[in-house]
């Protein structure tokens, strides 16, 4: 088992996806109680945008990427709050028009493009030392903001009149999740891939529901599982020679149905 540790792309990737699931994690907390689930998938596939673009441009993927989903944030959150269109539907829009930018941006591009399936699909194992700093720092930064205001966004997430009448804004903090829900999933998406990347957001805290009574509780489990099913994903897919970011999301899947099974016999 500790021969994986001996090459420098495991120990990369290892350390890269513990790091974006402990994000992907407590966010994913928020994303449930707030019935947003569909958030993850509107922001990775808009983000296609801002890779499109990137390598169009020569410019570095990620952080492009990154700047490109803070703006489609931005828009879900206008769209849903200064007209009477519903979450799904804004997210909806700008999915699909992030896409479509995308696919109009490759269509300029010459000549196959190999690091563009990695976005789409997932290749933790190419993680290099720039991409493990770039999820480390700006992850970091994440994790502080998140810190920072937990307690408010608690509060402004279950509830916001009583928030309001607290003195506190809502809006602020509705769109600072908006942001670093942003931010955090294009991070993860050279990890598992635009395709696949709502999953680990999702899936962790489904089974954490299933075995926890407190938004405490439900954060903390949340996030050991899914620092769990990265890790283990990771070393089933180096044994089993299978594609990394689809057998991640597959771990993830058959430890919710476990978790579901057991919960069901118990009753």
């Amino acid at each position: 088992m500790l021969e994986i540790f001996q090459y420098q792309f495991m120990v990369r990737a290892i350390l890269a996806g513990s790091f974006v699931a402990v994000l992907l994690g407590w966010l994913g907390t928020f994303i449930i109680a707030r019935k947003m689930s569909f958030m993850g998938d509107g922001i990775a596939h808009s983000s296609l945008a801002g890779i499109a673009l990137a390598l169009l441009l020569g410019w570095a993927p990620i952080p492009t990427a990154v700047m490109f989903a803070i703006v489609v944030a931005i828009c879900i959150y206008l769209l849903e709050s200064k007209t009477k269109i519903s979450t799904d539907v804004a997210i909806g829009i700008m999915f699909t028009t992030g896409m479509a930018i995308g696919v109009i941006l490759l269509h300029f591009y010459q000549g196959y493009q190999p690091e563009l399936i990695s976005y789409l699909f997932g290749n933790i194992l190419t993680i290099n030392n720039f991409d493990l700093w770039s999820i480390i720092i700006t992850g970091a930064i994440v994790l502080i903001l998140i810190i920072l205001n937990y307690n408010k966004l608690v509060f402004t997430t279950f509830d916001r009149e009583g928030a309001y009448l607290s003195g506190i804004n809502p809006w602020i903090y509705d769109l600072l999740l908006y942001i670093i829900t942003a931010v955090s999933i294009v991070l993860s998406i050279k990890l598992v891939g635009i395709v696949l990347v709502s999953a680990l957001l999702i899936t962790p805290s489904a089974f954490a529901r299933l075995y926890t009574n407190s938004f405490k509780s439900f954060t903390i489990l949340a996030v050991l599982v899914s620092v769990l099913i990265v890790v283990v994903g990771l070393i089933l897919s180096y044994y089993l020679d299978l594609p990394s970011g689809a057998t991640i999301i597959l771990t993830g899947t058959g430890l919710f149905l476990l978790g579901y099974i057991f919960k069901f016999l118990k009753k």
